[in-house]
């Protein structure tokens, strides 16, 4: 009787343990009497039109991955190659399988005798896995397993995606020593680290290492500006002096700039065309938000007779390819068992797609069709919520502008005056920061009492 098969397929970026997914993955599945076969480059051999099964995959033994979880990066590499229709990106929001390229992977992985496929990636190798899912009609079962140091995939409750706490780890660090170098040269620090949709990394990064401010795209209801931003921030230096501290760091989420437009706006903010990806997401690497902040702040400063320095600092791919930490390598070494428990789990009527979860401790599958996002028809994103405990708390550690600030006559003059402006002046130019909040956000302290829980290094 022949034996099934297990292929694995790495889409998206990378994050720190893949390979602890893929080690744990295949030595289940091989001590289950299954064959393994990795594919390489995610779903872009698969896809494409040149596909050959020895060239663009490997068969996996123990002895292949008994030690790679250790290891950052992945054996079988990674690429964001997509089953999405790309000729209806530009036309419709919603989101339409390229039929073809199903058609094409389901063939191919049956033609390597593939009956069981696990998926390891994020939103968008998500989708393609359901695609694949319903493409094959049942006949290939399909478990993904949620990868991204975003932490933006639709898991129950704060469960988190692996790769996230490696990420925030290493961030948390780099800030940390910025903060420092900010402290010893009195210089202002704009760093802006991945974060797509969703602010998660970031406001995790700037809360472990208790950077001055953080921004995030849930900040916004709709959109924003460059000058608002620059605005946030200024208010923020300003605050920060009338506290006698002249230097500060303040982290960005990278998705912040998609609230500066859509494509076509980002465009003709940058004066260049912004491609898009496999995805149809304009692509953020071609945004230079840090620096585009950075050339604001500076330009105000000078126009205030002023000489201060602003450094921009981009933080992104030295996180997605670092060894994992010994969270993440206990962690996915639960999601890899748990990926194969569920594609062999033949107690349970399970749908032929399902995200592999671990709540509680336990094993608990999520189907495919429940974390579609009906409008878009892709995989839901979780966002930041502005309403919980923890957000409360990363707000309380920050230096920024407070509704606090604007009621207290004493402390409106002492930062108005760092500003070089009357407290009406400053109200009439800053208010706004605050004034334009979700409305959902709670309300902080005065800076004084911020000075008080924060000590004198926030």
């Amino acid at each position: 009787m022949k034996r099934a098969t297990m292929g694995i397929v790495v889409g998206g970026g990378p994050a720190p343990g893949i390979n602890g997914v893929i080690g744990a993955a295949a030595i289940e599945a091989i001590n289950n009497g299954l064959t393994v076969i990795g594919f390489y480059d995610g779903f872009r051999h698969l896809a494409g039109e040149d596909f050959d099964c020895t060239r663009h995959a490997a068969e996996l033994t123990i002895k292949d991955v008994g030690r790679i979880h250790f290891d950052g990066g992945s054996i079988l590499r990674t690429a964001r190659a997509s089953l999405l229709d790309q000729s209806k990106l530009e036309t419709s929001t919603v989101a339409h399988p390229d039929q073809e390229k199903v058609d094409r992977v389901c063939k191919r992985l049956s033609s390597c005798g593939v009956t069981h496929l696990l998926s390891i990636g994020g939103d968008d190798t998500a989708l393609s896995a359901r695609f694949v899912a319903e493409g094959s009609a049942g006949a290939i079962r399909v478990v993904h397993v949620p990868k991204t140091i975003d932490n933006d995939l639709p898991l129950p409750g704060d469960v988190s995606t692996f790769g996230f706490f490696t990420a925030r780890h290493i961030g948390s660090t780099i800030v940390g020593n910025l903060m420092e170098d900010s402290r010893t040269t009195q210089r202002w620090y704009v760093v802006v680290t991945m974060g797509r949709n969703a602010g998660h990394l970031a406001l995790g990064i700037g809360k472990s290492a208790g950077a001055t401010l953080t921004i995030i795209p849930e900040e916004f209801p709709e959109s924003t500006t460059i000058k608002t931003l620059a605005d946030i921030i200024e208010g923020a230096m300003f605050k920060r002096r009338a506290m006698g501290k002249r230097d500060g760091v303040a982290v960005l989420a990278e998705g912040v700039a998609y609230k500066l437009g859509d494509r076509a706006e980002l465009s003709a903010l940058l004066g260049k065309d912004v491609p898009v990806d496999a995805a149809g997401h304009p692509r953020l690497s071609e945004v230079p938000l840090a620096q585009l902040l950075k050339a604001e702040l500076v330009r105000r400063s000078v126009e205030r007779g002023e000489k201060l320095t602003f450094v921009s600092y981009t933080l992104g791919y030295e996180m997605r390819c670092a060894p994992p930490t010994s969270h993440d390598m206990a962690y996915t070494r639960d999601l890899g068992h748990g990926g194969v428990r569920l594609l062999l789990d033949s107690s349970r009527e399970l749908p032929p797609g399902v995200m592999v979860t671990l709540q509680a401790g336990n094993l608990v599958p999520v189907p495919f069709e429940d974390m579609v996002d009906p409008e878009t028809n892709r995989t839901r994103i979780r966002t930041v919520n502005l309403n919980n405990y923890s957000y409360a708390v990363a707000r309380a550690y920050m230096i920024r502008l407070e509704r606090a600030d604007f009621e207290s006559p004493t402390d409106l003059a002492a930062i108005a005056a760092e500003a070089n402006m009357t407290p009406h002046q400053f109200r009439e130019y800053y208010e706004h920061v605050v004034r334009d909040l979700r409305p959902e956000q709670p309300e902080h302290r005065s800076w004084e009492d911020e000075v008080h829980v924060a000590g004198t290094d926030a």
